[in-house]
């Protein structure tokens, strides 16, 4: 669902009247009366059907969009954010990942969130992607360090810290994290995009990835000693590279992800080079789960102008790692 008083109703709608035969089928966690109701203020000819399972979308997929009720307390009002329905956003999410988890569903592919809304409906998660750790986690197990990856055709990027202030990660940053980061990123590149043995780029922190400690020493202190114990681990493993070039086309063609150090390091050029394509991956969950690489964008809800594109390869990107990982375990068995 997201949260209704974004885009998520709308680009949802659209990727179902976008849908084509060899498409992925999905069924829509979400209240049945809004998406009933959006279509309409909207002017979409998208016809809306209940199910009362996730094995009955396929059935009606071709016809109409399947919705799995997930009732909202209030009508949600475009723009406008409301905490009293973040009880059903949080309820969306948990019923997803519970059904990815049983197979009945093969991926979850989820819409943006306003994070502000559900900490003040007392959400205890910093995002989507730690609350599906959790969720997905085995009893009695430690919880599930999640890698979020954004990746497009042009370029994928993994942040090693994610959502925290610039300072606040730079503080977080250590070789533990970053090697911690980069092994899961390796073994999901293998197991979810065929890559058995991915080329990984390392990114410096400083401007000229510190100019051999005039600019900083985080590069010797923190990411050298990473880059040493990767490449132990036999891993192809490149850098500290100087991250106001590594973006370049040129530079890109060397390897197959960025390993960047902070959010913004990672997300300014994928967004830059391919906003409709990037789609948000989550690594090292046991269930597939993707996103679109963009935000409730308040300011257009409700408009009837936002783009699907994300949303529709984040629907194709789930669809192709849940084939992989299904022919992978018809292999092992």
């Amino acid at each position: 669902m997201g949260d209704p008083a974004g885009i998520g109703g709308e680009i949802l709608l659209a990727a179902w009247r976008a849908r084509r035969a060899s498409g992925p089928v999905f069924v829509a966690l979400d209240d049945p009366q809004r998406l009933t109701a959006l279509a309409g203020a909207l002017g979409l000819a998208v016809p809306i059907r209940e199910v009362a399972s996730a094995a009955q979308a396929e059935a009606v997929f071709p016809d109409a969009l399947p919705v799995l009720a997930v009732r909202l307390a209030v009508p949600p009002v475009p723009g406008r954010s409301d905490p009293s329905n973040a009880p059903a956003i949080i309820e969306a999410i948990r019923q997803a990942a519970a059904l990815a988890l049983c197979g009945e569903a093969s991926g979850v592919v989820t819409n943006p969130i306003n994070k502000a809304a559900l900490y003040d409906a007392g959400f205890a998660y910093p995002g989507h992607t730690e609350f599906l750790a959790e969720l997905t986690g085995a009893p009695g197990r430690p919880i599930i360090r999640p890698i979020m990856m954004l990746a497009s055709p042009l370029l994928r990027v993994v942040p090693v810290t994610v959502h925290a202030s610039l300072r606040r990660a730079i503080e977080m940053l250590d070789t533990q994290a970053i090697v911690t980061a980069t092994r899961i990123t390796a073994a999901a590149m293998a197991r979810d995009f065929g890559l058995p043995n991915p080329r990984l780029a390392i990114a410096g922190l400083n401007p000229h990835a510190g100019e051999q400690g005039a600019l900083g020493d985080e590069e010797r202190r923190i990411i050298a000693p990473a880059i040493a114990v990767l490449r132990a681990d036999g891993l192809d493993v490149s850098g500290p590279w100087s991250p106001d070039t590594m973006f370049t086309e040129a530079a890109r063609a060397r390897y197959d992800v960025a390993i960047c150090m902070y959010h913004d390091q990672a997300l300014i050029p994928l967004k830059t080079l391919d906003m409709h394509h990037g789609v948000n991956v989550t690594l090292g969950l046991p269930i597939v789960r993707t996103s679109p690489d963009h935000g409730t964008a308040f300011d257009i809800a409700g408009k009837g102008i936002a783009d699907p594109s994300s949303l529709m390869a984040a629907l194709d990107l789930a669809a192709e790692l849940a084939a992989r990982r299904a022919a992978n375990l018809r292999i092992a068995s």
